[in-house]
């Protein structure tokens, strides 16, 4: 009231003056007002949305004020300290709430990560564990540990922890992504054998022999920081001929997010597999657990044919899906191949059912042979595959797969084909 008969005194001024008080007071009185919870949203806002972390520490300070004992907003407070380089604030703030408050999740999963990003690999694991105390299901604890493991070097632990969500929850994508890059580092070595069976009905006549194809390979894996390089040498039967086949496939790590497949082989006898081949995919991860390939593959037979592929995968539950494309140009037109693929992971990495159905002549497939093409006429095929792949003991994997192929060979004479394989592989 003085201020507002002052104004009117000294006039013009006296009113300005007065309007900003009144302006500065109300301000005050309402942040004064505001409850902690509204403080909180102001302090997410600043941090999250303005990336002001000095007005968000100053928005949770007011707060802690209001309510010392509120953790939340002090968890907050302390991962934004993190964030802001304060590594002894944040990291005081979050033992405070772990002393009134053990069993707090939060402060937990935040006092492991700023231990872990500031290389205290064992304390932040340490801390991990006692928040598992308290919530041994906890999804956002449980990736943290697996990944402190594997850093650790660690693997038979981060592997037995990562197949535990698995078992639990098939759909955990970021538990299977992991799980996938544990069992490469875990075991180093890997070798393996497959042998691989093909019958063809009456409809081939004497075109093929009368004899299945039949195919045996063993190989040989190394996983390096790098990627993955394997070895495979193929002994094969078909058109009543025998051939050796070399392979090497390696898949590197680019970038993260990024890897290739790379493969070159080399045979003896082209009526069997081609004398030289080769290929290359790049592999991209996509947002909500969508990967891209693109890549092409080349065979060398009596004459050589460029294949190039694209594919889109996607997660989903305890679903993966895939949709591949292969395109084959040729003298005049070009050949497609479709392939639609899904799992059903029922456990780990390495547990799985699998359906495949496919339209179109490949040569990239492993029983598709270049001399069934003929001029510009596509020949067309089509088949679908079913698999079951198992782990045992964690470093044992059998896989075994049945399909059945209605393929044209000439113009207008099809055949039917049933193929049956079978692998084994050791890891160690």
């Amino acid at each position: 009231m003085n201020i507002l008969n002052l104004s009117v005194k000294k006039g013009g001024r006296g009113l300005l003056l007065a309007t900003v008080l009144c302006c500065f007071c109300s301000a005050t009185f309402a942040q004064e007002a505001a409850t902690s919870d509204a403080l909180f949203q102001q302090a997410k806002d600043a941090a999250f949305n303005k990336k002001d972390y000095p007005l968000a520490i100053q928005i949770c300070r007011q707060a802690l004020k209001k309510s010392p004992d509120y953790n939340d907003i002090r968890v907050f407070l302390g991962r934004i300290y993190n964030w802001s380089g304060k590594t002894d604030s944040a990291r005081t703030e979050l033992l405070n709430v772990l002393a009134k408050q053990p069993s707090s999740e939060d402060a937990s999963a935040a006092i492991t990560d700023l231990e872990y990003w500031n290389n205290n690999a064992t304390l932040a694991l340490t801390y991990c564990n006692q928040g598992l105390q308290y919530h041994p299901e906890s999804e956002d604890l449980l990736l943290k540990k697996i990944k402190i493991l594997k850093f650790e070097k660690k693997y038979v632990d981060a592997y037995q922890t990562a197949n535990t969500m698995l078992q639990k929850d098939p759909s955990n994508t970021k538990a299977r992504a992991l799980i996938l890059d544990i069992s490469d580092a875990a075991s180093l070595n890997k070798v393996g054998v497959g042998y691989d069976f093909t019958w063809f009905d009456h409809g081939y006549g004497d075109y093929l022999h009368k004899s299945p194809w039949q195919i045996v390979n063993v190989d040989y894996t190394r996983f390096t920081p790098l990627g993955s390089i394997t070895g495979r040498i193929n002994y094969g039967k078909r058109f009543g001929s025998s051939a050796m086949q070399g392979e090497i496939d390696a898949y590197p790590r680019i970038m993260k997010g990024l890897y290739a497949y790379t493969n070159v082989g080399i045979s003896n006898t082209s009526a069997v597999f081609p004398h030289y081949r080769a290929g290359m995919s790049l592999y991209a991860s996509l947002p909500k657990s969508f990967e891209v390939e693109l890549g092409f593959r080349y065979l060398q037979f009596s004459s050589a044919t460029w294949i190039y592929v694209g594919s889109l995968s996607k997660y989903y539950k305890n679903f993966w899906f895939n949709g591949r494309v292969t395109l084959v140009p040729g003298t005049s037109s070009i050949s497609h191949s479709y392939t639609a693929t899904t799992r059903y992971y029922l456990g780990g990495a390495d547990d799985y059912l699998h359906l495949s159905l496919s339209y179109g002549i490949s040569p990239d497939d492993a029983n598709a042979v270049l001399a069934f093409n003929n001029g510009s006429y596509k020949l067309i095929s089509k088949s679908a595959t079913i698999a079951y792949k198992r782990s045992i003991s964690k470093m044992n994997i059998i896989s075994i797969s049945v399909s059945l192929l209605n393929q044209e060979y000439k113009i207008g004479q099809k055949g039917n084909q049933l193929n049956a394989s079978i692998s084994y592989q050791r890891r160690f």
